[in-house]
């Protein structure tokens, strides 16, 4: 009977197990497949999105000493020399390193010897301390402009010195420096739980949000290549030893190594994409461990259920078949294969059920997670775009505080006088002043807000309004000439306004960029509707958009400018989609680029 038992069920239980083991691991290795392709594109979003945060808080800074370059104060100071205007200086320099958050800012004469410096109050003052032997201050005296990342000879801090040449190549009087840390960008990094790092050319590891990593390398450094950048001081006494990471032979995108917040090895997949600054590339590791172990883990549990249900059913029928020969058992056959079919069909509509939720719920979390993305990369959209137009609103405010400063000095001149009409007169301009100064400022901090509220009804000319406020002072400084067509005061369309103008700014800024080389830039912005839409037109006459990129307009990461990432157009076409609208590009029959905002109408 045993013998009789094992012939009949013997091949088929060593075939079932054959499939059992087989299915279950290539499932396990299809779903460690699929979860790593997942936690690729989750890295490469990440690390985008660093790139894009790290590259807005450098512009924000690179526009400080482009716009100092510049002040009459800074170089009447190099050329007099005179102690008191120095002085001063000094003092603008620290308020201006407050406001603007850099971490020193100090003016060097022709001969590399510091005139003014923000930290002049305090012992580690630069004022007196001769830097003509760091690389920043040849270089921007060669081409006008330098950047360069190295230890602080004084603080011992690490930073990015930016510099910038006052007065022409063949004289010129001294140097502009702003030294930038990025100590609170490296604790942002350190909050997302994902170690993060930005390399040099030479793979050390500059910024960072693990501390013991940096001025560490990418790959051992032979000590030919270690010894000149040791001598020069630029990473003090570091070792610049390699990296506690280690590529995995099987996949290229793996590193396995010590997370911060462990000792024990760990598997990351890294993601890197360039930097702001030249020769940069910035890092992300994302832990892969624990999500592959889920997904091998998941899959296979799955699979181990699913393929003993068919082994199962196959020992069902086989058993039927076997019944089935018997004719005195052909009832009882035939009352089995009924509760089979049944069974099967119960665990097959069950495990359906099951499938059909998880997929949902797996959607569901997919698509909140795409909703955030899409809204941080809308904000750092909005910041880059607030450090693009950083220099020309500086401007803009900075001529109602120099007319301030002339009418107070008025004032107290008719009170020493005793006339104090004329002094009044002067105060209520100066009140006007910072008036107009109070309502930049305010549109600058209600643009850089965060807004993810709903569409409401939103006033075109207010929209309007707020957007050329912030890029008016940069279209007035290129001589672009601005056509207003169509009435705006009493239109109403759903959107959100803050939102809104973040698309207006974009469109301008691209129509003002497209105009640098035109003699006679105009920009043209038409309002026209009727009943249920209203459609806001941005139109240039530069020279349009070829027809590759007219045909790329709206593809991610396709850009016609040396320094842009393609998002913006992007970004701006969701925005507007998110209001129930539409915005479409091309070039005009006229000439020159034409792009129309689409809205709904609010009542």
């Amino acid at each position: 009977m045993a013998e009789s038992v094992l012939k009949r069920w013997g091949p088929f239980a060593l075939a079932s197990a054959v499939l059992v083991g087989a299915a279950t691991w290539t499932a396990g290795e299809l779903a460690a497949d699929a979860a790593r392709a997942d936690l690729a594109r989750q890295a490469d979003a990440a690390a985008a999105l660093h790139a894009a945060v790290l590259r807005s808080e450098l512009e924000k800074h690179r526009s400080l000493p482009f716009v100092l370059a510049a002040d009459a104060d800074v170089g009447h100071a190099l050329a007099g020399r005179d102690p008191a205007a120095l002085a001063a200086l000094s003092r603008k320099l620290e308020a201006l390193s407050v406001q603007t958050r850099a971490a020193v800012i100090y003016i060097l004469d022709a001969k590399g010897l510091t005139l003014a410096a923000s930290n002049w109050r305090l012992p580690t003052s630069f004022v007196g301390s001769n830097y003509n032997f760091r690389p920043y201050y040849a270089e921007s005296l060669k081409t006008g402009s330098s950047e360069h990342f190295a230890l602080g000879t004084v603080s011992g801090r690490p930073g990015l010195f930016l510099g910038r040449r006052v007065g022409p190549a063949e004289a010129p009087l001294g140097v502009v420096v702003v030294k930038v840390e990025f100590d609170a960008l490296e604790g942002e990094w350190r909050g997302s739980g994902e170690p993060a790092f930005v390399t040099d050319p030479h793979g050390i590891v500059l910024v960072t949000s693990v501390p013991d990593w940096r001025f560490r390398t990418l790959q051992p450094m032979p000590e030919a290549e270690r010894a000149p950048l040791r001598a020069s001081l630029q990473f003090g006494a570091e070792s610049l030893a390699p990296l506690p990471l280690t590529p995995d032979p099987d996949h290229p995108k793996e590193r396995i190594g010590v997370a911060p917040s462990s000792d024990a090895p760990q598997r990351f997949l890294a993601a890197d994409t360039p930097a702001a600054s030249p020769g940069w590339t910035l890092h992300v590791l994302t832990a892969a461990d624990r999500p592959l172990r889920a997904a091998e883990t998941a899959a296979r549990a799955l699979t181990l259920l699913l393929t003993l249900a068919l082994v199962a059913l196959a020992a069902l029928l086989l058993r039927r078949r076997q019944r089935a020969a018997s004719r005195e058992a052909a009832e009882i056959a035939a009352r089995a294969e009924l509760e089979a079919r049944v069974a099967a069909r119960t665990r097959e509509l069950s495990g359906a059920n099951q499938k059909l939720t998880r997929e949902m719920e797996e959607r569901r979390r997919a698509e909140s997670h795409l909703q955030r993305v899409q809204d941080d990369l809308i904000q750092a959209n909005k910041l880059a775009t607030l450090g693009q137009i950083a220099a020309g609103v500086a401007h803009e405010i900075n001529q109602p505080v120099a007319a301030i400063r002339a009418y107070a000095d008025n004032a107290a001149t008719f009170l020493d006088r005793d006339q104090p009409e004329a002094a009044r007169e002067n105060l209520g301009v100066i009140g006007g002043l910072t008036e107009r100064i109070g309502l930049i400022t305010d549109e600058l901090r209600a643009f850089s807000r965060k807004s993810t509220g709903p569409a409401a009804a939103v006033v075109v000319e207010e929209a309007i309004g707020g957007a050329l406020l912030l890029v008016g002072a940069r279209l007035r400084q290129q001589g672009v000439a601005l056509e207003r067509l169509g009435d705006t005061d009493a239109v109403l369309v759903q959107a959100d306004r803050m939102r809104l103008e973040q698309v207006l700014v974009n469109l301008l800024q691209n129509a003002a960029e497209a105009l640098g080389d035109q003699p006679d830039p105009r920009i043209a912005i038409t309002v026209e509707g009727d009943r249920r839409a209203v459609r806001i037109v941005v139109a240039d006459n530069g020279p349009g958009l070829t027809p590759e990129a007219a045909e790329g307009l709206f593809t991610p990461f396709t850009t016609t400018k040396a320094k842009g990432l393609g998002l913006g157009l992007v970004i701006s076409r969701d925005i507007v989609a998110e209001f129930g609208g539409e915005l479409s590009g091309g070039t005009a029959p006229e000439g020159g680029a034409r792009f129309v905002i689409t809205l709904k109408r609010a009542t």
